[in-house]
């Protein structure tokens, strides 16, 4: 009784997709930030165009730049990454395009230049990085004027349910996706957090710790119709979860064998 109540109002609060609206995000192996490998780096063109050219998915990490635009790149600093030091959302677009990574003659990549790109060729999923005490709205529409025009599959996802709820409102063709870790967040306190974002986000799909599966609440959604991806596999092992339990894993390192 228990479980047809909390389905029923996951359906009102949270309606799942058409199944093809989603249907090709099953379709496909995602490669973390690229096909990186030393002399690789992570978010990279050269990292892009080696997951290209194996036939993967790309899945690849986007934040605001000081002059609002979408920039790829993961961390909230430079100093991992670059000979640079300092926060990235204290530079514009054009400074920081113009500074190369780390290991290879690469340079950042905006958002726009990662979709030239990849042209439609292969899916890419779009993480929007976040936090707590920022508002989202700015890098939300960044990242909409991006995809104005772009065909190819692609789809936005984030841990903040904030980002597929903007993204339900102000534009509701492009696929969302709410990420989830239950680290931290077991047991009651947990179960009533993730049903919350769950209801706040209104997401097509979710992209889930793999170290967290299997887990009833991502089995709960999957049946309901929430396609279920995973992040990030980097074994044998974790593939092998990721296979029995999820609909595509993202991948790096050894979970590519």
């Amino acid at each position: 009784m228990r479980s047809l109540l909390s389905r029923w109002i996951d359906n009102w609060r949270a309606p799942p997709p058409r199944a093809a609206r989603v249907k090709w995000l099953g379709e496909w192996d995602y490669a973390h930030r690229g096909l990186h490998s030393p002399g690789t780096p992570e978010n990279s063109p050269s990292a892009f165009a080696e997951a290209i050219g194996r036939g993967m998915g790309i899945e690849c990490d986007v934040q605001r730049t000081k002059d609002s635009g979408a920039v790829v790149f993961h961390d909230w600093e430079l100093d991992r990454l670059t000979d640079r030091k300092g926060a990235v959302d204290h530079l514009t677009m054009a400074e920081l395009t113009a500074i190369p990574l780390v290991e290879n003659a690469d340079r950042i990549p905006s958002l726009e230049r990662l979709l030239q790109q990849v042209g439609g060729r292969v899916p890419v999923l779009i993480e929007i990085k976040s936090k707590r005490d920022r508002r989202v709205r700015p890098l939300c529409l960044a990242v909409r004027r991006a995809l104005e025009g772009y065909h190819g599959h692609h789809a936005v996802m984030s841990f903040d349910p904030r980002v597929s709820r903007w993204f339900a409102a102000h534009s509701p063709r492009t696929v969302r996706g709410l990420v989830v870790t239950e680290e931290d967040k077991r047991g009651l306190v947990g179960a009533i957090s993730r049903r919350l974002s769950l209801w706040n986000a209104k997401p097509d799909f979710l992209a889930y710790d793999v170290r967290d599966l299997p887990s009833g609440f991502a089995a709960a959604q999957r049946k309901r119709g929430l396609p279920l991806l995973t992040w990030t596999v980097r074994s044998p092992e974790t593939a092998q979860v990721a296979f029995e339990n999820t609909d595509a894993p993202i991948l790096e390192g050894e979970g590519l064998l």
